[in-house]
C-alpha cells in the first residue's frame, strides 16, 4: 500500500498535518508532442481513468478520448507542472520543461512617446469592446479544429512577428501578439481551422482592431482575425477550415491594408506561426 501524501497546513491555532490520496512523480506518465516552448503548443493524452487535469493551477480540458491541448504564452516560465487527478484520487505529476525562444527585440536610443491621454468617451467606448471580447471567450463551443493541421488564413508577404518588441532606452514597449500578413485591401481570408465564430464586428468597427473576427477551435484555442474589410460570417456559425471568413482591410488602427492573426491558449497569447507550415514563396 503506497503512504499518503502528506502536507504541513498552519492553523489560527496551531499547524495540521493534512493527508491527502498519493501523489506520484513518474517519469513520462503524459506523452506530450509538438512546440514545448515560449509561444507554442503541444498536445498529449490523459492516463487512463483520469478525472481531472491541470497545467500550474490551471483547468485543462480533455476530449472523450483522452486527448488534450496546451499552450505556452510568449514569456512562459522554463517550467510548468501537469497534474492528472484520478477516479481514486490518486495524482500524477509530471514537469514540463519549456523552452525559450528568441523573439526579435530592437533596442531604440530614443524615449518613449509618451501616450496620449484617452478621452472619456473612447475609455467608455473601449470597456465595452473589451467587455465584448472577454465575454466571446467564456462561450462554450463544440469544434475538433484544434486537432487539425492549420493553414494559412491568407498568404503573402509578412510585416509583423509575434513577440517581436522595442526597447525605448531601456524601457519596454509592447510585445506585438500576432502576425502581420501585407496584402492588398479585398484579399480574401480563409478559415486556417475548423471553428466557430463568437464575435463579429460586422456592422461597428471597434476602435483598434477594426473589424474584428473571432473563431473558437475548441479546447481554449482561439483565433482573432483584425483589420477587416468585410466580414462574411455571423456569431454562432460553424465553419470549416478553407471556407472564406471576409477580406483584409485597414480598418481600426492600422498604418495601411493587412491582416493581424492573433491566437490564443485560454488567456495565453500564442504565436500563430508555430501552428501552420512556412509561408508559401510567392509566385
Amino acid at each position: 500500500m503506497k503512504p499518503l501524501y502528506c502536507r504541513q497546513v498552519a492553523g489560527l491555532l496551531a499547524s495540521t498535518l493534512i493527508c491527502c490520496a498519493p501523489m506520484v512523480q513518474a517519469d513520462a506518465p503524459i506523452q506530450l508532442s509538438g512546440r514545448i516552448e515560449q509561444g507554442g503548443t503541444a498536445t498529449g493524452y490523459v492516463p487512463k481513468g483520469t478525472t481531472s487535469l491541470k497545467l500550474d493551477g490551471a483547468i485543462v480540458p480533455f476530449a472523450a478520448d483522452g486527448r488534450f491541448l496546451i499552450g505556452f504564452g510568449r514569456d512562459a516560465a522554463s517550467a510548468a507542472a501537469l497534474i492528472a487527478t484520478l477516479g481514486n484520487g490518486q495524482q500524477i505529476a509530471q514537469s514540463i520543461a519549456i523552452a525559450t525562444h528568441q523573439w526579435q527585440i530592437e533596442r531604440v536610443d530614443t524615449p518613449m512617446r509618451p501616450a496620449a491621454i484617452p478621452s472619456a468617451d473612447f475609455e467608455r467606448i473601449r470597456a465595452g469592446e473589451l467587455a465584448q471580447m472577454t465575454a466571446a471567450r467564456t462561450i462554450k463551443v463544440d469544434s475538433n479544429g484544434w486537432r487539425q493541421h492549420f493553414i494559412w488564413p491568407a498568404t503573402g508577404r509578412l510585416s509583423g512577428f509575434f513577440g517581436s518588441q522595442r526597447i525605448y532606452q531601456g524601457v519596454a514597449g509592447s510585445y506585438h501578439g500576432g502576425v502581420d500578413i501585407a496584402q492588398p485591401s479585398g484579399t480574401p481570408i480563409v478559415a486556417p481551422a475548423d471553428g466557430v465564430v463568437i464575435l463579429a464586428a460586422k456592422e461597428t468597427p471597434f476602435t483598434l482592431e477594426g473589424h474584428l473576427l473571432m473563431i473558437d477551435h475548441g479546447m481554449g484555442l482561439t483565433s482573432a482575425f483584425l483589420h477587416l474589410s468585410r466580414i462574411d460570417v455571423a456569431v454562432g456559425d460553424h465553419i470549416t477550415q478553407g471556407q472564406t471568413l471576409g477580406a483584409i482591410g485597414t480598418s481600426g488602427r492600422s498604418t495601411g491594408p493587412h491582416l493581424h492573426w492573433g491566437m490564443k491558449w485560454q488567456d495565453q497569447r500564442i504565436d500563430p506561426q508555430m501552428l501552420v507550415p512556412p509561408m508559401p514563396k510567392a509566385n
